[in-house]
């Protein structure tokens, strides 16, 4: 049963303090926050604030701390490769644990940001085309909203939140934003999915012009790929009612199996 505030587990005095953690754990994990989650302007995905975030993680650990970890050759809250990105890393202690967690300084489109601003290319459906976009290189601002969200997420191994990052957010039919772009350069195993193979085509991929989604979304076995799925793509293929239909048919398979 999900709670609105947080409710500290009563437990017999005998209790380990293995059990005392799993029962804090499930605390968290089921506490509500639906009335804490904030959107992005122009964005379907909700999250939650650092600030409310850290505010009830205390009350459950008056005594937490956390610590943003430096890279020690430039004393800087960020380690940089020129030719990957930049990331960040936090860590977050309580109750006798600590837990750390890294995210990648990231763009309004998820795209790794890096010292440098660069081009990468993607498949307009409307357009017919490949077109040229621009990943800008990182600020600090950048730097300090990534340490932020890398701080809730860390807060998510004790629990808070934990739901959000398993896809249980997933918008409902109403709301679930689709694609409509595909990476080309160096495509990861799921942008491959969703480009049809010309070497490989069947007679429904030549007639079915989203032959290469539905494989993709084939792929997806659970509600977390699924929602992964949706977020690298979210920005890419808004207002396709068709597209969009498609990523509900597979939540629905998925909640039935």
């Amino acid at each position: 049963m999900t709670k609105t505030r947080f409710e500290r587990p009563v437990l017999p005095k005998d209790a380990t303090d293995e059990e005392k953690r799993k029962a804090m754990f499930d605390a968290l994990y089921s506490l509500d926050l639906s009335d804490k989650l904030e959107r992005r302007e122009n964005d379907k995905l909700s999250y939650l604030s650092w600030a409310n975030a850290w505010a009830e993680f205390k009350r459950a650990y008056p005594d937490a701390t956390y610590r943003i970890i430096k890279d020690a050759n430039t004393n800087l809250p960020f380690f940089n490769d020129s030719a990957i990105g930049i990331m960040v890393y936090t860590e977050v202690t309580a109750d006798g644990k600590t837990y750390e967690m890294w995210l990648p300084v990231m763009d309004a489109k998820n795209k790794a940001m890096k010292e440098q601003p660069y081009t990468y290319q993607v498949y307009d459906i409307y357009k017919k085309a490949y077109i040229e976009k621009t990943v800008q290189a990182a600020t600090m601002f950048d730097v300090n909203k990534a340490i932020m969200r890398c701080l809730v997420k860390n807060l998510a191994m004790f629990g808070l939140g934990l739901y959000v990052y398993a896809g249980e957010d997933l918008p409902n039919d109403e709301t679930m934003p689709v694609e409509k772009e595909e990476q080309k350069k160096q495509p990861t195993r799921r942008s491959r999915a969703m480009t049809p193979s010309p070497t490989a085509a069947t007679p429904q991929q030549s007639t079915d012009k989203y032959s290469g989604i539905r494989t993709a979304l084939s792929l997806c076995n659970d509600n977390t790929s699924l929602m992964n799925l949706y977020r690298q793509h979210q920005t890419e293929v808004e207002g396709n009612s068709e597209i969009k239909a498609l990523f509900t048919e597979r939540k629905n398979q998925l909640k039935a199996a």
